[in-house]
């Protein structure tokens, strides 16, 4: 997995091989596999191993009893199944509701922690976040087909979201743009 994970377009098992079956794209299979970075990575993870607990828990339930007892100072943060191709890219992704659910457990049951969720930017997830502080950007995506997207971080109202730049083309707190 973690080899096809790697020589996969976006990592997407089903996006098909990086540069294609013919390997005549810019880019060659080997793009994201440079196995001595890849060695070193897995070696400084495995040092910390006594700090990392793997779960197969429900992100919301997981969430939930993190919340209750992470240090104050933990930083969360959210990256879920995007909200329009989630069917088309994940085994496992997210219908309306799960979404609805995790807004809902990030913004009430997350009080002590600070967080960030990051989605696909549009109106059924910016509705789910009306009040947050808002970072809007463009996003080149390369699974299946090339093309320009648009992706929106929710800032927890605690964050203080610096001044941004390169490929932020926006960022809301009310009615202010860089």
């Amino acid at each position: 997995m973690f080899f096809l994970n790697r020589t996969n377009r976006s990592g997407i098992l089903n996006a098909g091989i990086i540069g294609g079956r013919d390997q005549t794209g810019p880019y060659k299979i080997d793009a994201r596999y440079n196995a001595g970075e890849l060695i070193h990575r897995i070696q400084s993870i495995a040092k910390l191993r006594s700090k990392v607990t793997l779960t197969g828990m429900d992100a919301e339930r997981f969430l939930r009893r993190g919340s209750l007892q992470w240090p104050k100072n933990t930083l969360i943060y959210s990256d879920p199944p995007y909200y329009v191709k989630g069917r088309d890219l994940y085994y496992d992704f997210y219908v309306h509701d799960d979404h609805v659910n995790i807004a809902n457990v990030m913004q009430t049951a997350v009080k002590h922690q600070r967080w960030i969720v990051s989605y696909d930017d549009v109106p059924e997830i910016r509705d789910m976040y009306p009040e947050r502080q808002r970072v809007s950007y463009g996003i080149g995506y390369s699974a299946r087909r090339n093309h320009k997207g648009a992706e929106v971080m929710f800032f927890d109202d605690q964050l203080v979201v610096p001044e941004l730049s390169g490929s932020i083309s926006l960022i809301e707190q009310g009615e202010f743009a860089l």
